[in-house]
């Protein structure tokens, strides 16, 4: 990492893309914000980002769309996707795309530093925890979303369930770990 690496930050919350903005600033990194996909875009387009620390979520747009996009712009692009409501489904999505790593919220300067370079990150590995079980409830009704296409009605006879049970299950927040 040098003081020329840039890094855009795609998150529409103004208050977390302006305190990791002045995060990453202090850091030594130079440092481009959008709060939209089009903002994104032509950030992207005016000059390739070496880093990109992308909201999952921006509005009503997914950001795992904008992934092809910078890596077109820049092949060498490392992403670190960024998410409130992670699962498992989403994080092998982000990875397929072509995102480097994936992190659930909240996360500083720091972890996403550490995500794009785990070779400089210092310390152990955090030991590994089991799942609670509506954790495993969650994560395997993720997959069977994404398997499906997203579509709601689908996942539920795939998985036995109302489809408005299931929209009940989906509109809750996953549970912590």
């Amino acid at each position: 990492m040098t003081d020329t690496t840039t890094v855009l930050i795609v998150e529409d919350d103004d208050a977390l893309r302006e305190r990791l903005a002045r995060a990453f600033a202090s850091r030594g990194l130079s440092v481009r914000t959008a709060s939209s996909a089009a903002d994104a875009q032509r950030e992207a387009a005016e000059d390739a980002p070496e880093l990109v620390v992308l909201d999952l979520r921006i509005g009503q747009d997914h950001g795992l769309a904008l992934i092809p996009m910078f890596l077109s712009c820049d092949p060498q692009t490392k992403i670190v996707v960024l998410t409130g409501y992670g699962s498992i489904a989403t994080a092998v999505e982000a990875v397929k795309a072509g995102a480097l790593q994936y992190l659930t919220k909240p996360a500083d300067a720091d972890d996403i530093l550490a995500a794009f370079f785990p070779q400089a990150s210092k310390g152990a590995d955090a030991p590994l925890q089991s799942m609670s079980l509506d954790r495993l409830e969650w994560e395997h009704i993720n997959k069977v979303l994404a398997d499906c296409g997203h579509n709601v009605s689908e996942a539920a006879r795939a998985l036995g369930l109302h489809r408005r049970t299931l929209q009940r299950k989906l509109s809750k927040y996953p549970s912590k770990r």
